[in-house]
């Protein structure tokens, strides 16, 4: 399968910084349209929410900002499922423009399937649990993505 493309966008000029470039908070809003996307396509759209009381919470984040994002780039995010459980969801968003190989930016995240009227975790709906497993069987094939599982520090050295 080709990469599952969930959101696209130019870089619009109150996105960008006093260097031209895409400021860092737009990178998460970027990936966050994508989140949004990718609920709809696993069966947790407005409408599926409002009627089952159900969403997802974002649990933690990791943005790798790779290569400069400038005013008027058409972007576009790809969207891999690294793996799920009963309640969770691990993510990885690439970010991509036309004409350059390598990705932008990347964001690995971890998401709670949450019932809103505690709110509390739950379970995902049958529905849910099938449309992902079927994302992953079809993104078998992927490389593994490239900055997940990375952490922040120093070494014990540096200086």
């Amino acid at each position: 399968m080709p990469a599952l493309i969930t959101y696209r966008t130019p870089v619009q000029e109150d996105w960008v910084d006093y260097n031209g470039h895409l400021r860092d908070a737009y990178y998460l809003l970027i990936f966050s349209y994508a989140t949004d996307a990718l609920m709809e396509g696993i069966g947790l759209d407005a409408d599926s929410r409002g009627q089952s009381g159900h969403s997802l919470f974002t649990l933690e984040a990791h943005i790798n900002y790779v290569h400069e994002v400038k005013l008027g780039s058409e972007v576009w995010v790809q969207t891999q499922i690294i793996g799920f459980d009963r309640k969770r969801l691990h993510l990885y968003h690439s970010l991509h423009r036309a004409g350059f190989d390598e990705a932008l930016a990347a964001s690995e995240q971890l998401l709670l399937h949450v019932d809103l009227a505690g709110p509390r975790s739950a379970p995902f709906a049958q529905n849910s649990t099938a449309l992902l497993q079927a994302l992953i069987e079809e993104q078998c094939d992927l490389p593994p993505p490239a900055y997940a599982g990375r952490t922040i520090g120093l070494s014990a050295g540096s200086q």
